[in-house]
């Protein structure tokens, strides 16, 4: 089929169906919900036999819905209906909630049911949730509804019409407002979860407005609402009966971006030091397998992190191990540099500068390294330079559903560095390492495994395949062959430098980053300006877009086609 994406951004869940759709054969194109003229023009274009919506802010036209087939992505079982949905469900502590797909009409939330699926809820929050147990939810349940379109449009069966809740509205502030005073932990962990990623909660640090992200218990005490430590980057303030730790906060004044917590309130240096450890990078051994987690929020590496994780690797190589697994985090395994904290810096060219070479730093450890073998597990999605992170180490695995980004043109053109164009071709071939580059979308781990740049997926859920991967692990260095696949690796390793030393691969890749970074075209410096403070959306890239293509045009004999509803 042709289907036609209609989305407020291309998020994880939209590009998760993206790939599973363009894998299923389906010609997919995508077209960001601006307004309803540009929609309406989309619509026109494209001819869709089947509008799929999986993340909308207003409703879609209804001049739309009304001549073709929309179908709608609700993050809630049957019967839910409003705009904050998943909010609601970790706020209220539901054991159990689910994703309905149905189809659009003028009420909202209101249309027939498609499909649905159901799912246990773990304390988590809100975009991890997403990101998981509501996406893979969406993939069964949309499954579920195209396989149910033939009889649809055969007349052999209907959607059907559920007793239907209440509209609730968008959660308001007021309703995610901690009360200090009697709001005991688990209560605070509710209402920053539930805010988690957009909109965090609205509270005030050190008597200035800002928004409250990323919080877990800690093993303090003090009076409600003080003040009591700092905790690695994080500050931890008490509850009526504990205390917890906010990793990352948004100030209202100022830039506004979301920074570490400690970065965010200088004011947070004089609080005492309660613990150095934060628990982003963990390490533990399973016999001759060491297992490196490191779990940066969101995915995001800026220079300390990567020296941190750079540090802990190098200890783990001092361990008497033979394969080292480099484990990520259960949300991401990488996105490469902290733009962040790069567009908060006094120099963000200089900072930019200072993040790649510490990203480089960290590569040219793991593909120098000849005392183990090492395996990258990526448990969540990877992306830019975390994408050629994973690629360093000698074997790959990701779990089932994982998305990769392995790409960076998207952020304003730039180059690139970590090695990729050493890592990239010696995997896939020269033609193969352009097309990925040039391609700017996304890719699933079966294509990813087809074109050589991973070596396996498996796995449902990130637990799961964590615990295969070590399995896997302490096998292969069980194996009788372990001392020759090591000497192997080690003789390639000297060909690739003789042929060409990894130095000279760094230098040209950082000559066309600091072009980047210190030249004139400013396109990186617009565009990570942009996606930090998430400017709103003005038309759609023409990489998403097919139907905008110069030259597309729809087959002569279905142009005065429509599907009708």
């Amino acid at each position: 089929m042709r289907i036609l994406l209609i989305s407020h951004a291309f998020n994880s869940l939209t590009q998760r169906l993206y790939v599973e759709l363009a894998g299923q054969g389906h010609e997919v194109s995508v077209e960001f919900d601006i307004n309803d003229s540009v929609t309406t023009e989309a619509v026109e274009l494209f001819r869709p036999d089947l509008i799929l919506a999986p993340y909308l802010r207003r409703a879609i036209p209804e001049a739309i819905w009304r001549s073709h087939l929309c179908l709608i992505v609700h993050p809630g079982p049957v019967g839910d209906r409003g705009p904050s949905a998943l909010d609601r469900a970790i706020l209220r502590g539901e054991s159990e909630w689910g994703v309905t797909v149905l189809q659009a009409e003028a009420e909202m939330d209101a249309g027939p049911v498609w499909a649905s699926e159901n799912f246990a809820m773990r304390p988590a929050g809100k975009s991890s949730l997403y990101r998981n147990e509501v996406t893979e939810a969406t993939v069964r349940a949309l499954g579920t509804a195209l396989a149910r379109l033939p009889d649809y449009r055969a007349g052999r069966w209907q959607p059907i019409r559920p007793p239907l809740g209440p509209l609730l509205p968008l959660l308001g502030q007021a309703e995610r407002a901690i009360d200090w005073a009697r709001d005991d932990t688990a209560t605070v962990l509710r209402k920053i979860a539930a805010a988690d990623g957009f909109p965090g909660v609205a509270d005030q640090l050190f008597g200035q407005d800002c928004h409250l992200y990323d919080a877990r218990a800690f093993a303090a005490s003090g009076r409600p609402g003080e003040l009591i430590g700092r905790a690695g980057a994080g500050i931890v303030r008490a509850t009526v009966d504990g205390a917890v730790r906010i990793g990352h906060c948004r100030r209202r004044d100022g830039l506004a971006i979301k920074l570490p917590s400690v970065q965010a309130f200088p004011e947070a240096d004089e609080l005492p030091e309660l613990a150095a450890d934060d628990g982003v990078i963990r390490y533990r051994e399973e016999g001759a397998v060491a297992i490196l987690e490191f779990d940066f929020y969101n995915g995001a590496m800026a220079p300390a992190d990567c020296q941190a994780l750079l540090a802990a690797y190098r200890a783990a190589l001092q361990r008497p191990t033979r394969v080292i697994v480099l484990a990520g985090g259960a949300d991401f395994f990488s996105n490469g540099l902290d733009l962040k904290r790069i567009e908060a810096a006094g120099s963000p060219a200089d900072e930019s500068m200072r993040n790649i070479e510490a990203m480089d730093d960290l590569c040219q450890a793991i593909i120098e390294t000849g005392s183990h073998l090492t395996v990258a597990a990526l448990r969540g999605n990877a992306g830019a330079g975390g994408a050629f992170l994973a690629l360093a180490a000698d074997r790959v695995w990701a779990r089932d559903g994982v998305i990769l980004n392995p790409h960076y043109k998207n952020m304003g053109n730039l180059y690139g560095s970590e090695y990729w164009t050493y890592l990239l071709p010696r995997r896939v071939g020269a033609d193969h390492a352009g097309a990925i580059m040039a391609h700017r979308l996304p890719l699933g781990v079966a294509e990813a495994v087809a074109l050589g740049f991973i070596d396996g997926h498996f796995g449902a859920a990130p637990a799961e395949f964590l615990d295969r991967v070590v399995a896997e692990a302490v096998a292969l260095a069980a194996a009788p062959d372990f001392a020759e696949r090591l000497a192997e690796k080690r003789a390639q390793r000297a060909v690739d430098e003789a042929a060409r030393p990894l130095a000279d691969y760094r230098a040209a890749e950082l000559r066309h980053m600091r072009r980047n970074f210190y030249g004139f075209d400013p396109s990186y410096h617009v565009a990570r300006h942009h996606f930090v403070h998430k400017t709103p959306l003005s038309w759609t890239p023409r990489h998403l877009a097919a139907h905008r293509e110069l030259g597309w045009r729809v087959p002569e004999e279905e142009r005065e086609i429509v599907i009708p509803a």
